[in-house]
C-alpha cells in the first residue's frame, strides 16, 4: 500500500482498527517488524536528520500520532483517514494480545518506570503476559537485545524518545526475536501513572498537546515548532493547488 506524504514522511492511511489488524498480522511472521508513530515535531526533525528520515522510511507501518499530521495531510490535499495516537494503538494491541495470552516487553524510560507500567498493565488487561522490562539507560545494545531475545515477546514497546527509538529499531530489527516493535515515546510514563493524559474531551478536540504543555511548561520549546509545521504544510498545499490549476 502506498503511503501519503506529509512534508517528506510517508504515512499509512489507516484507522485504529486497521492499524491493529495490520500489527497482529505482522506479529504472526515473527520477523521483528517495526512501527513508527511520528508527530509534527518528528516530521520536522526528519527534514534535518537523515538517520531519522531513513528509519521512518524503512518502518513497516507509520502512523499519524498527532492531530497536526492529519490537518497537514488535509491541507496538502491528501487526507488521512484518522490519527492513530501511539499510546492508544499500544493499548488496543495489548488488549487483543491479552485475549489470547500474548506477551509484551516494556523497554525504556527511567529505572523503575517499566516495572510500574507492567504492574498497571497486568491489572488492567487480564491475560497479558509481561515478557520482561528494561529501562532506557544503557550504553551497549547487546545485553538489552540478549534479554529481549530470551523473552521472545509478541510485542516490544520501545520507549526511548525520538530519534533514539526510531534509530534503535531500524538498526536492530534484524537481530531481534519478537513479533513486532513500536516506537512509543513517553508511553511508559503514562502507563505507570507518572504522567497524566489529557481528559477525553481535550483528546476528542485534538488538544492533548495543549493540555500537556499547560501541565509541563518545559514542553513549550517543542510546541513552538508546530506553527512552523502547519505553515509549511499550508504553503505546500497552496503551491500544489496553483500547480494543479495551471495544469487544468
Amino acid at each position: 500500500m502506498s503511503r501519503i506524504d506529509v512534508l517528506g514522511v510517508g504515512f499509512d492511511d489507516l484507522t485504529m482498527d486497521g492499524a491493529v489488524e495490520a500489527a497482529l498480522g505482522f506479529m504472526a511472521s515473527r520477523a521483528a517488524r517495526y512501527v513508527c508513530t511520528p508527530n509534527p515535531e518528528i516530521v520536522m526533525a526528519a527534514k534535518k536528520d537523515g538517520g531519522l528520515a531513513s528509519a521512518l522510511a524503512g518502518a513497516d507501518m507509520v502512523l499519524a500520532d498527532g492531530v497536526g499530521v492529519t490537518k497537514a495531510a488535509a491541507m496538502l490535499g491528501t487526507p488521512l483517514k484518522s490519527r492513530v495516537p501511539g499510546i492508544d494503538f499500544a493499548a488496543a494491541v495489548i488488549s487483543r494480545l491479552a485475549a489470547r495470552g500474548g506477551s509484551v516487553y516494556l523497554f525504556g524510560a527511567k529505572p523503575g518506570v517499566a516495572e510500574a507500567a507492567a504492574e498497571k498493565l497486568s491489572a488492567q488487561y487480564q491475560g497479558i503476559v509481561i515478557a520482561g522490562t528494561s529501562d532506557g539507560y544503557f550504553k551497549d545494545d547487546a545485553p538489552v537485545i540478549e534479554k529481549i531475545n530470551a523473552a521472545g515477546p509478541d510485542f516490544l514497546m520501545v520507549c526511548l524518545g525520538s530519534p533514539k527509538q526510531e534509530r534503535w529499531m531500524a538498526a536492530n530489527a534484524g537481530k531481534l526475536n519478537c513479533g513486532l516493535m513500536a516506537g512509543l515515546g513517553g508511553s511508559l510514563d503514562v502507563l505507570a501513572g507518572n504522567v497524566q493524559r489529557a481528559p477525553e474531551a481535550w483528546r476528542r478536540l485534538g488538544l492533548e498537546w495543549l493540555y500537556r504543555t499547560i501541565k509541563e511548561p518545559k514542553r513549550l520549546g517543542r510546541v513552538i515548532k508546530l506553527p512552523l509545521f502547519v505553515a509549511e504544510a499550508a504553503a505546500q498545499g497552496a503551491k500544489g493547488k496553483r500547480k494543479n490549476g495551471q495544469e487544468g
